[in-house]
């Protein structure tokens, strides 16, 4: 069993620091370090033997190594969506090209197929089977009975979103009621973009192309907590897109910070404006949600066959209107959640600064399924509705397909019904149920805007599926409504809509409705594919991104001297008569700070003991900024510094070692590094969310 082992040097505290300390503070490790939020890793501290070090320091430095980015030959970007999925690349050679991946097999009429349905299917023995249209359409054709065998799971990405207590052990739940874990189901769906990447390239450039020359980049939504960022980092791991050794060649990126790059670059011919100040090609803003929308459909589907963007090595129009200092806001509005951003413009190179930390909430397209799933429960009961998604999954599956067809034909100025098929085994299996039919049960329900076609259709008025729509929207305009509100958001100049769900010409009326007089409103022209283009244009320049706010405070649990009357009793730990207060978080970052890319904080550490062989640092994390204690509820650890301090002659070593400890922010993971300066020897950790 390891001695127990602390370090010590001076606290960095600023006047901000919310425990006005004393001059000398200890970081308390141990082999056995209790990981509970309220017990006292600093009761099991051995002998201190405390000798002053001189004052350490708080320092902002760039990591000069952030520049020298490993190189690839190419940037393949998956955007892993919560309904659909696809990928795009672009070679370093030829930056300014980017392509988005072969047509699909499959595909649904009414919908766009440049990307898949985020569907994956694995065999009875829980091996992959296939992901997207295939696996749709094979689950589809099995045997309702064979069906049941399968593991079908869709729609899975909400679950890190939704997961409190995410861990690599996190398991989803397929349509036959089955537990799968999430962690080989996102390995799975990442390996299979991978397979299919590295053939589409292979087979363009008409030679083998090695994992090795690529440079992944992965799309998450901002409001994401670290521990589903994180997970998506280890998917990508497993799935054998990099390595934790080699993890500059895998880049999580943000979803409406890639909008955001990408929409840098549109040109007026590629974006249509809501905004009632202004016409933009030709025009007029009362036509532009209908006809303008229309007429930019039929000009993508021309070009759609060619698949290779042109992204004009040129700062676009909308985007050169923007001055020094100016604000923007990026509403990304996917299948699962709804992100805003806001961004400030820092010239001369025009990088992006993050103003405000990413918020939005489970707001995307997925609720318009859910009020319909709630409809269906309304009509034909929730228990039929329950017991039909476990007995008849495949055809559960289809009835959604249906709705997704007809809820993409919602429009404001939308007079004829829409109708949605009911498969053949709803009907059979409702009578079966019941013991009357599904006509019977819509004349029993009194729902006045749904009927019955003699063609086995449920026939929905406009307004009735409007109504389905209607919660979201709300939610979105609320949550923009707020973010208005925020003093720094009440200068903005664009709003930039971006996401499948942004292709709803009933969203696009609503927030020109809410907000055409605060700002100018623009839609990038095949809207679904905006983060994906951005995605490629992050991989191949991920410092174009300058300034983040930190999504978390970060620290490390010290001792400070005890003070009689400031610090709780219960923290009171005295040793060789010296009287300390235990458990204080001393903060390296605050939640919602602005952090430079790269930014690094380093401070000072000495070994308590000098024979000692091992320090250990705890890292702490808390979603709040006035954290006075690891103790205090919602402080999770997050990280452990172990530096084997054993091969050293003690006369090459001065009486009062220096351990340099360095926290890197300012991409989307954190790095944490101490250095033993007598030695040089030194030990990295990434923070890890997932495993304390």
């Amino acid at each position: 069993m390891m001695e127990s082992v602390g370090v010590y040097g001076f606290c960095g505290c600023t006047a901000k620091s919310k425990m006005k300390c004393d001059s000398r503070w200890e970081v308390t490790a141990s082999e056995t370090a209790p990981t509970s939020a309220y017990s006292s890793p600093a009761r099991s501290l051995g002998d201190t033997g405390i000798t002053p070090l001189s004052p350490s320091h708080i320092a902002n430095d760039a990591d000069p190594n952030v520049s020298e980015q490993q190189t690839f030959l190419v940037v393949v970007a998956i955007d892993f969506g919560t309904t659909s999925s696809g990928y795009a690349y672009s070679f370093a050679k030829e930056p300014e090209c980017i392509h988005v991946m072969r047509r699909w097999e499959g595909g649904d009429p009414g919908v766009s197929n440049q990307k898949t349905p985020t569907t994956i299917l694995l065999t009875p023995e829980r091996k992959f089977h296939s992901f997207g249209y295939a696996a749709r359409d094979f689950y589809h054709d099995l045997d309702p009975n064979e069906a049941k065998q399968w593991l079908y799971l869709e729609k899975f990405k909400m679950k890190l979103h939704t997961t409190g207590d995410l861990n690599m052990d996190t398991d989803l739940t397929a349509a036959n009621g089955k537990k799968v874990k999430a962690l080989d189901i996102f390995a799975y769906a990442l390996q299979y973009f991978k397979e299919q990447a590295l053939k589409e390239l292979s087979d363009q450039a008409g030679s083998e192309f090695e994992n090795s020359d690529v440079r992944w980049v992965i799309t998450v939504p901002a409001i994401w907590k670290q521990p589903a960022k994180q997970f998506m980092r280890q998917a990508a791991y497993q799935a054998g897109l990099a390595s934790p050794e080699n993890s500059e060649q895998l880049v999580i990126a943000l979803e409406p910070e890639a909008a955001s790059i990408y929409c840098r670059k549109l040109r007026l011919h590629q974006l249509i404006e809501l905004s009632s100040k202004t016409a933009v090609n030709g025009y007029s803003a009362s036509d532009t949600v209908g006809a303008g929308f229309a007429q930019a459909k039929e000009h993508i589907r021309r070009n759609r066959q060619s698949r290779t963007f042109l992204v004009e090595n040129v700062i676009g129009e909308i985007w050169s209107e923007l001055e020094e200092g100016d604000k923007y806001v990026v509403v990304d509005s996917g299948g699962g959640t709804v992100d805003l951003t806001v961004h400030q413009i820092r010239l001369p190179e025009g990088h992006l600064k993050e103003l405000y930390k990413a918020t939005g909430g489970p707001y995307g397209s997925l609720g318009v399924d859910y009020e319909f799933e709630k409809l269906l429960c309304k009509i034909f009961g929730e228990d039929f509705i329950e017991q039909f998604k476990i007995k008849r999954p495949a055809a559960w599956v289809d009835l959604m397909i249906a709705f997704e067809s007809r809820k993409r034909a919602a429009a404001p100025d939308r007079t004829n019904p829409l109708n949605i098929t009911l498969p053949f085994s709803f009907i059979d299996y409702y009578k079966k149920f019941r013991g009357h039919s599904v006509e019977h049960a819509l004349r029993k329900s009194n729902v006045d805007f749904v009927k019955w076609s003699s063609q086995g259709m449920l026939r929905m008025s406009p307004d009735a599926m409007n109504a389905l729509f209607r919660p979201t929207i709300d939610s979105i305009i609320e949550h923009l409504r707020d973010l208005f509100r925020k003093p720094e958001v009440s200068t903005v100049k664009f709003l930039f809509l971006v996401g499948g769900f942004a292709e709803a010409p009933l969203l696009q009326q609503a927030v020109q409705t809410a907000f055409g007089d605060k700002c100018r409103i623009i839609v990038p022209q095949d809207v679904g594919l905006t983060i994906l283009k951005g995605a490629v244009l992050f991989g191949l320049d991920p410092a174009v991104i300058k300034v983040r706010r930190s999504p978390l405070t970060y620290g490390v649990g010290v001792l400070n001297r005890y003070v009689e009357g400031k610090h709780p009793p219960e923290k009171l730990l005295v040793k060789d008569g010296t009287r300390w207060c235990t458990d204080v978080f001393d903060k390296f970052i605050s939640v919602d700070q602005s952090v430079a890319l790269g930014e690094l904080v380093k401070r000072s550490y000495t070994p308590a003991k000098p024979s000692q062989l091992v320090i250990v640092i705890n890292i702490y994390s808390s979603e709040h900024d006035d954290v006075s204690f690891i103790t205090d509820p919602g402080v999770k650890k997050c990280g452990t510094l172990r530096l084997d301090l054993t091969g050293t002659s003690s006369a090459a070593v001065p009486a009062r070692r220096e351990i340099q400890t360095l926290m890197q922010f300012g991409d989307t993971e954190i790095k944490a590094t101490a250095i033993d300066i007598a030695t040089s020897k030194s030990v990295k950790v990434g923070i890890d969310f997932l495993n304390y």
